[in-house]
């Protein structure tokens, strides 16, 4: 998804030309591993080159190619024929600024020592002072969907696209399951290259487990306008080379099928040895570090980061992966405050819209935000402000309410302004009479 571009540490060109610290601490790491080689592993090598480390950086991936972004693998699945290489996005070039880059070699085992850690691979094993677990993710695939296509990887868009390219005269049919952010933005590009395109949800609307399922009817249209057919209810079963079988028993054809179910992260390697949360997440404080295991860091995917204003807040927010590396190093190096200041922010480009997602909101559950609308979904750009369900709510503050959420629809302009809003340190307060009319700045309202 590319995402708008925000400020990120810019490494320097060679470790080797930077000035050592000045009285180091004997507890500060001489040696780090970096498990992961996507957005926030390289964005952890460029901000320890770029704090001063100048220690030995080894980095471990699993996919054999260099760091790219991996969003515009679904927006841009037909336009772009390559990965966004950090490289070049960025000026993350990890080959220049770690000693050690393994891009095919995935970490298998972490065993922690004291004072330090040991990472074992198929070819070995790497010792270090301190690790950063920034292993990313890996797709749901329920069982029974072995016969579908994913896309996760860059590799796997290589192998969609192809597809898509080859199929039946007038446009393969494409069976999407799952009406998420990837589900959508596929959809959309798939049906605008002239694929037959049906998308099966179990839900009753989509993205209702990201945005609820209130605001998720609002997108429903978009489904039909962009030549897509929308089912919801629909729970698949299995997937076959003839196509899906849903619950109900009834068999709905396709050439292609693309699972888009969700992602967990990428940890099962690490059960036994750390903390895992039901979904494979470590929990995480402020500052990136796993409790009660020094030299243990983590972020993105597998990070549940403490946030002082959010609480916790799941791994999976690209926003996490490109900012939360460098406090987290930072803390690390002790050069600085770490912690994490910055709302959680997803945006998408799906079925002729853009959609921006800044905030936590809660989705489902006794405690759901409530939810205020503002302009009017259908008639230009328009918002959803999700709001705080243990505030006393707007009466009981003279119409000023805790807002835990802001969804912009259509509005990429306003993007920046909610950004910093949001990003302030504390909760956000919103005259709720001025923030539901389109004509006053969101800023405006802030209270």
């Amino acid at each position: 998804m590319p995402e708008p571009t925000a400020a990120a540490p810019r490494p320097v060109p060679s470790h080797a030309a930077l000035t050592p610290r000045t009285s180091p601490s004997t507890d500060l790491p001489r040696s780090v591993v970096v498990v992961g080689a996507g957005l926030a592993g390289a964005q952890t090598v460029a901000a320890l080159r770029t704090h001063g480390f100048d220690g030995r950086i080894t980095l471990l991936g699993a996919e054999g190619v260099p760091p790219y972004d991996r969003p515009p693998l679904s927006k841009e699945l037909l336009t772009r024929p390559e990965p966004v290489w950090l490289s070049a996005d960025l000026g993350v070039d990890v080959e220049a600024l770690a000693d050690d880059v393994r891009l095919a070699e995935p970490a298998e085992h972490l065993e922690l020592r004291p004072g330090g850690v040991v990472v074992t691979t198929a070819r070995g094993t790497v010792e270090a002072d301190a690790v950063v677990l920034a292993v990313g993710s890996v797709p749901v695939v329920p069982a029974g969907f072995a016969a579908s296509a994913l896309l996760h990887t860059a590799a796997d868009a290589d192998r969609l696209r192809a597809a898509l390219r080859a199929g039946a005269a007038g446009g393969p049919r494409l069976v999407i399951v799952g009406a998420g952010w990837i589900g959508a933005e596929v959809a959309g590009v798939a049906a605008g290259a002239g694929a037959d395109v049906t998308v099966l949800e179990a839900a009753g609307a989509p993205l209702s487990r990201q945005l609820g399922a209130e605001v998720g009817a609002h997108l429903t249209g978009w489904y039909a306008a962009a030549g897509v057919r929308l089912r919801t209810g629909a729970a698949v079963t299995e997937v076959d080379g003839s196509g899906v079988r849903l619950a109900d028993g009834e068999q709905v054809p396709a050439d292609l099928v693309l699972t888009a179910v969700g992602a967990r992260p990428a940890s099962a390697w690490l059960e036994g040895t750390l903390p895992l949360d039901p979904r494979g997440a470590l929990l995480v404080d402020a500052d990136g570090r796993v409790p009660g295991h020094p030299g243990v860091w983590a972020v993105g995917d597998v990070a549940s980061r403490a946030h002082p204003v959010f609480g916790t807040v799941p791994g999976g927010h690209w926003s996490a992966a490109l900012h939360d590396p460098d406090p987290t190093v930072r803390a690390m190096l002790g050069v600085g405050p770490g912690g994490a200041g910055h709302a959680p922010y997803v945006f998408s480009q799906q079925l002729g819209h853009d959609l921006a997602l800044l905030g936590l909101p809660a989705t489902a559950g006794p405690e759901t935000s409530p939810v205020v609308l503002r302009g009017t979904p259908g008639d230009g750009p328009w918002a959803a402000l999700y709001l705080d369900p243990a505030d006393p709510g707007p009466a009981a503050r003279d119409g000023v309410a805790t807002v835990r959420a802001v969804l912009l629809v259509d509005s990429p302009r306003d993007v920046g302004g909610v950004r910093r809003l949001m990003g302030r340190g504390e909760p956000l307060r919103l005259d709720l009479a001025r923030a539901t009319d389109p004509t006053v700045r969101l800023k405006d309202a802030a209270r």
